[in-house]
């Protein structure tokens, strides 16, 4: 099942995808409410979408391309209040994402007789990142995105702010989580997303990592209810001018990753700070490639595309470079 959050003017809805429509649901605003009242109920989440739907029907087609005054936004959010989602991410979860880096943080033919940091922490991964059910495997990296607030829905625009050296995209998929009133994560479901980073920041020393991560990002347009995260196919593009500029096939799902998705959620939940009741995660599980490890610099105007063999329709951003910032920010002493 996938589902999607509309909103037209002020009015919002949550529908679930049955091509070529999307069918509206009855009593909620938001897959935030839709998941609490999951939870409250103690009902399955399918079950719950089932028993809401109106058979009221919007053609997906109309929403998609944007003829329609119902706008599409990201699958996720908390109205009112941002600060109730954490966004983060995990790197070097697969092999073209360590390859990506080995390259970026390598300077000289000396350097690449050695492993970076990097890529010692990547074969962690792959020797201890996949432990039996029950036992502990190594922490994989992690990094912070912001909270709810840098989410940008389908179709808005990517920013490359002012102070910032670059923007590229970062095609993945992001897993969902909501936290119980006992403290107990549950995923909600899995999206495309566009992680989107600072890569000339981070080129110039990868203590950069962590800075180059703080941008806005997208997610959908759909959310997927479902636990199969085993293998799937994707495929990425950046358009100029009305045509590609760059395109890669890429795969991701724990095939295709050295840490297991059960891994990457125990080191991320052991945290007591990570199990808020109420909180939203999103969590980015890592990229195979990106435009900018081919030499491409995104510009104004261009066209990210991302697309995944079972999460629906492309999430597709224009990317949009913020004039220069040229004055210092000036904090005021409270005396």
């Amino acid at each position: 099942m996938r589902l999607v959050q509309l909103a037209n003017g002020s009015l919002r809805r949550v529908a679930f995808v049955d091509e070529p429509d999307v069918v509206l649901l009855n009593e909620v605003s938001s897959t935030f409410e839709l998941t609490q009242r999951a939870l409250k109920q103690n009902i399955a989440l399918t079950e719950l979408v089932k028993s809401l739907a109106t058979g009221e029907r919007l053609t997906y087609d109309d929403v998609f391309k944007q003829g329609s005054p119902w706008k599409l936004l990201a699958p996720i959010d908390v109205p009112g209040a941002p600060q109730m989602i954490l966004v983060s991410g995990t790197g070097l979860t697969h092999l073209g994402s360590a390859r990506e880096r080995q390259a970026m943080h390598v300077e000289t033919k000396k350097a690449e007789a050695e492993l970076t940091d990097s890529m010692r922490m990547f074969e962690w991964g792959r020797e201890k990142g996949r432990p039996a059910p029950g036992e502990f495997g190594i922490a994989p990296e992690w990094f912070y995105k912001g909270d709810g607030s840098v989410i940008r829905a389908p179709f808005a625009p990517l920013n490359v702010p002012g102070y910032a050296e670059d923007g590229g995209e970062e095609g993945e998929v992001a897993a969902i989580y909501i936290i119980d009133s006992k403290g107990q994560p549950h995923r909600i479901g899995m999206c495309v997303g566009n992680e989107f980073s600072d890569h000339v920041f981070e080129r110039r020393n990868y203590l950069n990592l962590a800075g180059s991560k703080l941008r806005v990002c997208s997610l959908g347009p759909e959310l997927v209810i479902g636990d199969d995260f085993s293998d799937v196919a994707g495929k990425v593009r950046v358009l100029r001018n009305g045509g590609p500029i760059w395109q890669k096939n890429i795969r991701t799902g724990q095939e295709n990753m050295c840490h297991s998705l059960a891994n990457l959620e125990h080191h991320h939940f052991k945290f007591a700070g990570h199990r808020q009741p109420g909180m939203i995660h999103v969590h980015f599980l890592g990229a195979d490639a990106l435009s900018f490890g081919d030499g491409v610099r995104l510009r104004s105007g261009d066209i990210t595309e991302i697309s995944f063999e079972g999460f629906g329709r492309p999430l597709i951003n224009p990317i949009v470079v913020d004039e220069t910032i040229n004055s210092v920010v000036r904090v005021q002493a409270m005396t």
